[in-house]
């Protein structure tokens, strides 16, 4: 594949976290990914710029909220943005040269990578983060969240209703 496809990382409710400011920021990363994946290539070099200032921004914002409230995970989180960095610079000089599928393929990594580490990474952080301004986790609503995860061949599980057992659950995957 050399384009992130549209349909399946396009930015929805799946994506909340809770935390206000971090949810607009991976907002803005869904949005500039998906962009520099269908940037046709007189545009590739703007869409590649505009994302790499995006993330190191992005990430600097991250880092500096895991400093400062001493979040328990922050080195493996912290490398984890090091490491995504370091891919995104080894790129670069392709991208400079003309060899815009290069940009593309770290395009479809970063689509790749983003929601796991969205789920596994930044979401223990936004409960982190809430729980010391609030005294609890983020509630977060999430409207026709079945059809964005159809669409990106992720499975939800079956809702249970009234009158159902766990054991009819069963039956059903």
């Amino acid at each position: 594949m050399t384009q992130v496809d549209s349909v399946s990382f396009a930015w929805h409710d799946g994506f909340l976290l809770g935390h206000a400011p971090m949810d607009h920021v991976h907002e803005e990363f869904v949005r500039l990914v998906a962009a520099l994946s269908r940037a046709p290539d007189e545009s590739v070099q703007d869409a590649f710029r505009l994302l790499a200032d995006h993330m190191r921004e992005h990430f600097n914002m991250e880092n500096a909220w895991m400093t400062a409230t001493a979040f328990p995970a922050r080195e493996c989180h912290i490398d984890e943005h090091a490491a995504v960095m370091g891919s995104l610079e080894a790129v670069r000089p392709h991208v400079v040269v003309g060899n815009y599928a290069e940009a593309r393929r770290l395009a479809v990594a970063l689509a790749d990578w983003f929601p796991g580490h969205a789920d596994y990474l930044d979401a223990p952080l936004a409960h982190w983060m809430c729980k010391r301004r609030f005294g609890g986790k983020p509630v977060v609503m999430r409207r026709h969240i079945h059809q964005f995860i159809k669409e990106s061949s992720r499975r939800l599980p079956t809702p249970i209703s009234a009158g159902q057992h766990f054991e009819d659950l069963d039956k059903q995957a």
